[in-house]
């Protein structure tokens, strides 16, 4: 599979590794997707562009979170950011989600969480 990296945002979950996955693959997406899990990753491929990869890692503090979006259209790839008016504003709606996700993990574990 042809993955471009389009945006990329990390947190830390101040919980162990094996906490947060077990909430983390709890989440689903609104929406029909195809879910993959791996050691310790999770990723959502929907549409005919989106990927979405989330991979935990041992942190000082906890468990650092990081969350990826590629393009992995196999065909137009040149009109993803057409069709998404060039990822304007998409980097910091990701970021939003994305720290929405965070404190939902935070707050059924009960811990802190921060963006990195």
């Amino acid at each position: 599979m042809r993955k471009t990296l389009i945006t990329e945002v990390s947190g830390v979950v101040a919980a162990p590794i094996e906490e947060v996955w077990r909430v983390l693959r709890g989440e689903r997406p609104a929406h029909e997707m195809t879910t993959e899990t791996g050691d310790h990753t999770v990723a959502y491929q929907g549409g005919w562009w989106y990927r979405g990869e989330w991979s935990l890692h041992p942190d000082p503090e906890g468990t650092r979170v990081v969350h990826r979006v590629y393009n992995v259209a196999e065909w137009m790839r040149w009109g993803v950011p057409l069709a998404n008016r060039f990822f304007i504003g998409f980097g910091e709606r990701t970021r939003t989600a994305f720290a929405d996700g965070l404190a939902r993990i935070g707050r059924e574990l009960g811990c802190t969480t921060r963006l990195v």
